[in-house]
């Protein structure tokens, strides 16, 4: 009878207990909101998608969690107004604990940032954690994030670009999917302001890039793929552009975006390349002889590639320095010049110091199939990590923290691309004044441009990668100033 008691009390102990858990119990499972914040925030988590969103999209973070649209009240808003701005999500995966949301908003005319990360309901902080974050959704919820926002007195452009995404510690979740900026942040929404670009000035600026060190911990393994952590919090240029206007060209037949990083010992660069028909077409040099230069080095710049020109002091005075070619058959194009496109031998060179051997470590995969136009292709990624070694005429070589070079890459076809930076008409691919400044940072330095959570003003401080700028093509640059 006494081991019967003790059985039926201890029941009823468990059972309240259990009750007692479900009661505290978490969105996507054991990851922490009180049944108190769940029941204030209920108007927020819906189970089916709203039928009044206003602007539809369909934006995909690695096929975890989508934006399915978006709402911005008033869409016209000069500064000083205040505007309401409506995410609508869909969780189709539970995420890990300690993913965020993030907003940057961005003005190009005034280059500057605004950082709203932690504004709105379920984005409030609690123990450093957002009450109702990503890392709390239930699979097949939707989820309403609403954010405030005074225009400010400093936007200067005729809209503000707003972007979202999904962040931890230094990484974010991928965009798959989507208008996206190419450092995974997600172009959601551009407020109109009702105002015009006073002058040129902006769209005629270099773009600008920190590029953080690689901590002790991180490696980067050459395989011509995007899927190393580190990775996944470098910094990105964002999409390259039409390379005589700086304005996006989506019409041309490839685009692409550069990621950077770097360590003691080596540069690392990484294209992604979209390409609806990848073309590498460089067979025997013995019977091709006009597809090589008379060094037997490719001349990639006639069909596809990528291209990294590097003038290391920083100036930007076109003297001493690199250029740097890979093609979708990982086959390579180095030189190093001494002045603006000399020296060189036309027509088959060589083109500069074809003798210099960066002595790189590259990698290339094609998501499609090479040389085969009856297939259709999605581009390809080339990953290269170059030592420090190669640029000799560099002060510093590693960089120290804080030196800036003068660098520019751009995605080819048939002589022509779209770039980081902008010639302008000013010259050909070699131009070197118009170069973009890449300085070299370290932990301590400042945020990596775009972090999220970086402090407004450091955000504000940096260039944002919406403002990418291009070049003009090698061969159409400006008469008589071909490629090489």
């Amino acid at each position: 009878m006494r081991l019967t008691k003790v059985v039926a009390t201890a029941s009823i102990m468990l059972a309240t207990l259990g009750s007692a858990v479900v009661v505290q119990g978490c969105v996507g499972g054991s990851k922490g909101i009180s049944a108190e914040d769940k029941s204030r925030l209920a108007a927020y988590i819906l189970d089916s998608e709203p039928a009044d969103i206003p602007h539809k999209v369909d934006i995909n973070f690695e096929n975890k969690v989508h934006i399915i649209g978006y709402k911005v009240e008033p869409e016209l808003a000069k500064p000083g107004t205040d505007v309401k701005l409506t995410y609508y999500w869909r969780c189709d995966d539970t995420l890990d604990e300690g993913w965020k949301l993030f907003t940057h908003l961005h003005d190009d005319a005034s280059d500057r940032t605004d950082n709203l990360d932690n504004n709105g309901p379920i984005r409030e902080l609690k123990n450093d954690k957002q009450v109702l974050g990503p890392d709390k959704w239930e699979k097949g919820k939707y989820y309403v994030d609403e954010q405030t926002y005074k225009m400010p007195d400093w936007v200067k452009g005729p809209e503000l670009a707003v972007m979202v995404g999904i962040w931890k510690g230094g990484a974010r979740l991928r965009i798959i999917q989507g208008p996206n900026d190419g450092d995974n942040r997600a172009i959601v929404a551009k407020i109109k302001t009702g105002l015009t670009v006073q002058d040129d000035h902006a769209a005629n600026d270099v773009p600008k890039l920190n590029v953080m060190k690689l901590a002790s911990n991180q490696k980067i393994v050459i395989d011509g793929k995007d899927d190393d952590e580190a990775w996944k919090g470098a910094v990105s240029t964002g999409p390259f552009v039409d390379v005589g206007t700086g304005k996006p060209n989506t019409a041309f037949p490839v685009n692409g975006s550069a990621k950077l990083a770097w360590d003691d010992n080596n540069l690392y660069v990484l294209f992604n390349v979209t390409d609806p028909d990848v073309v590498g077409g460089f067979t025997d040099p013995k019977t091709n002889k006009d597809d090589f230069t008379v060094t037997g080095q490719p001349k990639d710049w006639t069909k596809e590639t990528v291209e990294m020109m590097v003038d290391p002091d920083g100036d930007g005075d076109n003297k001493d320095y690199y250029e740097l070619q890979i093609n979708p058959q990982n086959k390579i194009f180095h030189s190093q010049f001494d002045s603006y496109n000399q020296p060189k031998t036309e027509p088959n060179g060589p083109f500069g110091h074809e003798d210099w051997d960066p002595k790189l470590k590259s990698a290339v995969t094609v998501q499609g199939t090479l040389d085969k136009s009856g297939d259709k292709d999605t581009g390809y990624i080339v990953e290269a990590a170059i030592p420090w070694t190669a640029y000799s005429k560099a002060a510093n070589h590693p960089p120290k923290p804080g030196d800036t070079w003068r660098v520019n890459f751009y995605a080819m076809k048939n002589n022509g691309g779209v770039a980081w930076s902008p010639i302008l008409g000013k010259g050909n691919f070699h131009f070197a004044p118009r170069f973009g400044k890449i300085t070299w940072t370290v932990p301590g330095m400042g945020n990596r441009p775009g972090d999220a959570g970086a402090p407004d003003a450091a955000a504000a401080a940096i260039r944002n990668p919406l403002r990418m700028l291009g070049g003009l093509p090698h061969g159409t640059a400006a008469p008589g100033q071909p490629q090489h």
